[in-house]
């Protein structure tokens, strides 16, 4: 079973700061940093030191050559990513003394993506594939149109929240990775609700309206460090997250992603799949950068 990551490809500038910048405010940073990044990269990455086979389509600008390489040294297959003569993409992410973080996204290349593209990199897919996408590219209904009718298992992971998110066909994925925020916005009772109304859902009122909109999909919730669950229409599990001291939760949620997935399509059972995927998740934030914290397989068999 393969999985097909069609996602963004991320230079990261890291700055450390005492706090956030607010509106009107100019602060030093005390440190920078240069990473690769990128959800589609980091997803990548994870799924391969997890042990999935990963083919990831995306592309580059000539600054990104860098990114092909620690894909291909992470064991993904690269053959359909595509340089460009655009700036890459890349974010400016602010990371705090408790190691939380807020990021700006610069899309470049990654927003270069054509319908022509796709069919290309899907010509060898199978049905009972995966289809792995994110909110960072373009032509995503193009991707999910040509995914469903491959009949391939398209996973999403939505961020970031986007006004036309709404207009894709939704009812095409499969599995859905979200942490709480994308939660409450995207399986609100009214998605015309203020966002500060729709984030003061809890997990348990996320999921209910999860199971009446998407009853034939299944929900990865994650909610940093107080756990996270697994949803479907009639069951719902939850997993403990495990207790470190972070330093950087940049890629958190896409080791966790990428975990999960690689053990779903290697045929382990849920809870286990929770379970690999927060102890991946709890060392990552271990660690500083994105592609960098993400762990091998071997270090979450040591854990086990």
């Amino acid at each position: 079973m393969k999985i097909y990551n069609m996602g963004s490809l991320n230079i990261d500038y890291v700055y450390r700061v005492p706090h956030f910048v607010q509106p009107g405010e100019t602060i030093s940073s005390y440190g920078r940093e240069i990473f690769a990044g990128g959800k589609g990269l980091n997803q990548s990455i994870a799924l391969a030191r997890a042990g999935a086979q990963v083919i990831h389509g995306g592309m580059i600008g000539p600054d990104g050559a860098f990114l092909k390489e620690l894909l291909e040294d992470s064991g993904v297959d690269t053959t359909h990513i595509c340089t460009l003569q655009e700036a890459s993409g890349h974010t400016v992410i602010q990371v705090d003394e408790q190691g939380q973080n807020c990021i700006i996204l610069y899309a470049g290349t990654n927003h270069c993506v054509t319908k022509a593209y796709l069919d290309e990199l899907l010509k060898d897919a199978s049905a009972g594939d995966f289809m792995l996408i994110q909110n960072e590219i373009n032509c995503l209904n193009e991707a999910m149109e040509i995914a469903h009718k491959k009949k391939m298992y398209i996973a999403f992971n939505p961020s970031p929240i986007s006004k036309e998110l709404f207009t894709l066909p939704l009812s095409y994925v499969d599995w859905w990775f979200c942490n709480e925020i994308e939660g409450a916005i995207l399986f609100g009772k009214n998605q015309k609700q203020k966002m500060a109304d729709q984030i003061a859902m809890d997990p348990e009122k996320i999921m209910q309206q999860f199971q009446k909109q998407y009853p034939q999909s299944h929900l990865i919730l994650t909610l940093g460090k107080k756990g996270s669950y697994y949803c479907d229409k009639k069951d719902i599990l939850f997993q403990p997250a495990f207790e470190v001291k972070a330093i950087d939760t940049t890629a958190a949620g896409d080791t966790y992603s990428g975990y999960f997935l690689a053990d779903l399509a290697g045929g382990k059972n849920i809870s286990d799949a929770l379970k690999d995927a927060s102890l991946a998740a709890s060392i990552c934030v271990t660690r500083k950068g994105a592609a960098p914290s993400i762990p091998y397989k071997k270090e979450i068999e040591n854990l086990i």
